[in-house]
């Protein structure tokens, strides 16, 4: 029985693809360690930019770790399509100590909640770590363009205990979801599943 449940667990479920859940795995020089080292240089302000499902959710909750580990206090902000304005409890109680705020998806805020937060951080001599599709101005960090490579070692360390997606299938699912990771592993989940009920009716 404990067989069969194992066997039934997709390693491409929201759980084990979602940012912090695996390890980051770099790409183009977009290394936690050495961005952390990066922002510090910058004067703990910078941005993460690339297109849809390039990773940059990933790199930032990396980046969040490394910093938590150096002892660094960090406020994460997830934004999603449509929020254009922060929490409203996203800065109350304010903290009486140094922070960075890091915000996941910067480019959904309006320019008065963009302006807002920048003179909240600068006046209070914080941190500012942002991902968006586009530069917002920020010194950057890291510009994200993920390739083929990148998608297949992915692929090879969620199912590295139970391999049923093939190389040549994780870079046509790749390419047909135009370089879009999240997307490309939603795929792969589907593909995945039908070969684990598969299996099982055999």
């Amino acid at each position: 029985m404990t067989a069969m449940f194992e066997d039934r667990i997709n390693p491409f479920a929201a759980r084990f693809v979602r940012p912090g859940a695996v390890e980051y795995l770099s790409c183009g020089g977009a290394d936690p360690q050495l961005l952390a080292m990066r922002l510090e240089q910058q004067g703990w302000v910078g941005e993460i930019v690339g297109p849809h499902g390039a990773g940059k959710s990933a790199l930032l909750a990396a980046l969040i770790a490394q910093l938590r580990a150096k002892g660094r206090d960090v406020l994460p902000i997830e934004l999603h399509e449509g929020d254009r304005r922060l929490p409203a409890d996203a800065f109350a109680p304010p903290s009486p100590r140094w922070r960075l705020i890091a915000v996941d998806g910067a480019e959904q805020l309006g320019w008065w909640a963009w302006l807002r937060l920048r003179l909240f951080v600068r006046r209070r001599a914080w941190g500012l770590v942002v991902t968006s599709h586009r530069s917002l101005g920020l010194p950057p960090l890291a510009s994200l363009k993920p390739d083929a490579d990148l998608a297949w070692r992915i692929v090879q360390q969620l199912q590295a205990n139970d391999p049923l997606i093939t190389q040549a299938e994780t870079t046509a699912a790749f390419s047909a979801h135009r370089g879009n990771l999240r997307e490309m592993l939603f795929d792969l989940y589907d593909r995945y599943q039908a070969r684990l009920e598969q299996r099982e009716r055999r």
